[in-house]
């Protein structure tokens, strides 16, 4: 039971993070998506391709055994090329086939051992990770488009209005 419970929160996180950084990609223009205030810095447009090389080497990989040849410094390399478009997709695409794996796990295969970037994991922490390095990423994203755009993106607004409602008892 706890099994399932993990799963289905790690799912339900990562489609939300997933969701606001879409929702970002969405109100960004191409220069935007691409702009880099110095050669230290990372695009959205990095983080985006990044978030993808993660999923997909921890999780579709890592997990579910899929071949895959990861070059994580051309995703931190690229200034260009990729559409907004094709990034929603990319994106969209890989944490679906990421989902679809993690909700195959049962308790014994999240115990089972593996090996991710030289990490010794069990399949447990590389879902953790995934999720928390997806929501960490996502957070910068989220920064950079309302630095941008000087637009609150409304993620937290059903808490606006109710927020002091209720009394603590």
């Amino acid at each position: 039971m706890i099994d399932q419970i993990f799963v289905d929160y790690s799912i339900q996180k990562l489609k939300q993070a997933s969701s606001r950084v879409d929702a970002c990609l969405e109100k960004l223009n191409e220069q935007q998506v691409w702009a880099r205030g110095g050669d230290n810095e990372n695009t959205v447009g990095n983080l985006a391709l990044h978030l993808c090389g993660n999923v997909r080497q921890w999780i579709v990989s890592g997990i579910g055994g899929a071949s895959y040849a990861r070059d994580r410094d051309a995703e931190f390399a690229a200034s260009g090329g990729v559409s907004i478009s094709k990034l929603r997709g990319l994106l969209g695409n890989t944490v679906e086939e990421g989902i679809g794996v993690i909700r195959a796990q049962t308790a014994e295969s999240l115990a089972r051992r593996i090996e991710v970037q030289k990490y010794d994991v069990t399949v447990l922490e590389a879902i953790y990770h995934v999720v928390e390095h997806f929501a960490g990423h996502a957070g910068q994203i989220i920064f950079v488009t309302k630095m941008m755009t000087g637009e609150d993106l409304g993620f937290y607004q059903h808490l606006k209005y109710h927020a002091h409602e209720e009394r603590t008892p």
